[in-house]
Formats: structure tokens, sequence, C-alpha cells
């Protein structure tokens, strides 16, 4: 299953130091790729990303590390993915600025998230006219946030234009393993509540989604899975879990997995190097 990438929703996160960070101030792309192969950018959605920041991922990186990127809430949430609002000259802009990635083959999927409001009855032209538009050599996946999405004529045209469906792990939406392109996108967004992401899957529950994952990942080229259940590192350990789980782990990444795991039961690191109070102690002398 070397074409299974699994890795976590964003990697910029004070609270994980402790649980895989050594400190609040270690670099952290720097340390998340070496032990994870892909990162989804979750801050697009939030602003367009500078030149130079997109620069520094592709250069700081290690060769087969592969970022996956969330198209900005300006395209997806403020004009509904409306051609009328100017949204085709945004994507140009967009991904202009994910050239460098391009360039060194680190670009996987663009993420389109769409509202909750977004339906199949009032949108389903917005979007049909939006993906008529996107370069065919950069891979897109949408992920529905409103069940009247789910429905044979949405898969049909996404087949045709080998879009992925966004597979999902969330209390709203049905975790159906419906593919519609050449690669797979999963997105374990947590089964929590204000916010479904502050959560920390069991082993059980895991164990339930490797059947699916290695279903899906036969039927497809690559498959990108992103935990997304951000607090607390909960994503750090049930990703690594998941990746042991599927026989995609290695040393380094079990290490990872048991630090993780007992900073989240005992506050302490699994390398003895104490808890995060100590790690900020050492820090500043």
């Amino acid at each position: 299953m070397t074409d299974l990438l699994i890795g976590t929703s964003g990697w910029s996160y004070n609270e994980w130091a402790g649980v895989f960070y050594p400190s609040s101030s270690a670099n952290k792309l720097s340390y998340y790729s070496r032990v994870f192969e892909t990162a989804e950018v979750d801050s697009s959605f939030y602003a367009y990303p500078t030149k130079g920041l997109v620069l520094g991922w592709a250069r700081y990186t290690p060769e087969n590390f592969v970022f996956s990127v969330k198209l900005p809430q300006l395209l997806t949430h403020e004009k509904k993915l409306d051609l009328s609002k100017g949204v085709e000259a945004d994507l140009i802009r967009f991904l202009s600025l994910l050239k460098p990635l391009i360039a060194a083959g680190k670009l996987g999927p663009v993420l389109i998230q769409l509202p909750p409001s977004y339906s199949y009855q009032s949108d389903y032209e917005k979007l049909k006219s939006f993906l008529s538009k996107v370069p065919e050599d950069v891979k897109f996946a949408v992920e529905f946030r409103h069940p009247s999405w789910l429905r044979e004529d949405v898969w049909s045209f996404l087949k045709a234009r080998n879009v992925a469906n966004v597979i999902v792990d969330e209390p709203l939406l049905p975790p159906d393993t419906v593919v519609t392109a050449d690669f797979a996108f999963i997105r374990w967004h947590g089964r929590g509540s204000r916010p479904w992401y502050n959560y920390r899957y069991s082993d059980k529950e895991l164990d339930t989604w490797v059947p699916k994952v290695k279903e899906v990942t036969s039927r497809v080229k690559k498959t990108f899975g992103y935990f997304n259940n951000h607090f607390r590192g909960f994503a750090v350990e049930n990703s690594l879990k998941m990746m042991e789980k599927l026989g995609v782990s290695n040393p380094q990444r079990e290490q990872a997995r048991e630090t993780a795991t007992k900073f989240l039961q005992t506050g302490k690191r699994a390398d003895g190097e104490g808890n995060i109070l100590e790690f900020v102690e050492k820090e500043r002398r």
C-alpha cells in the first residue's frame, strides 16, 4: 500500500508540543515532515498564502513530501463558486501561488470544502460550471456537507471530471466510500460536539476504517487521508495509529505514536524528556 499517504490537517499547532513536537518553539514543518509524508494545508482556507510561504513549503520538506491544499473560503463560502462573481480569476490567482509546489512535484489535491448550506437544489449548476473551469493537470476533491449531494448524477459528473468525492467520518453524513476519481481523499473530522474535531478516536473506531481504507486504496492510484481532530494532538496519535493498523508505519512513526499516546495519558513523553512545562523551561535557559 505504498500509494497510501496519511497525515493531519495542519501542523502548526502549539498545543502539539509534548504530544509530538519537542517544544512549542520547534521548527514544526521540518519536524513534521521527518515523520509524515503528507499534510493538508488548512490555513489557505482563511487567506491566500504568500509566495514566500509556499516557496518555503517546497524547499524545506523532503523530496517525496506532498501537500494537499484547501481552497480559500473566499471562493467557496463567500462567492459560492459563482463564476459571475469572478471565482475563475480567483482560482487562477490561487493556483499561481502554488507554482513552487507544482514545480517540485509536491502538490497533491486541492480541497474544495463546500459550506453546509450549499445544497444540490440551489447550487448544483454553480458547482458544475466551476468544475468545468478547473485545469485538468491539477487534482481536485470536493467535500460535500449537505446530504442532498449524495446522489448518482453527482457521482457521475465527478467521475467525468476525475474529481474526487471526499470520503468523511463526521456526525452528520454517512461514511460512504464513494470513489469518483483515480485517486481518493479521506478526512476524519471526529465524532465530538462543538466542535466535532475535539475528539480522540478509539482503537475500535479506527479498526472499523481499516477495511474501508484498504478497499478504497485497491481501486485507485493514490489515496490521501487526513485527520482533522487536531485538538490536544489527537490527530497525531490517531493518524500514526492508523498507519500502524494499515501496515504503512516504520520505527520512527511508531516511536512518535508511543510518545503521543503516553503524553495524552500522563502528560509525559515516552522519550523520557518530561512534560511540556519542563520543555518550556529548557527553552528559556
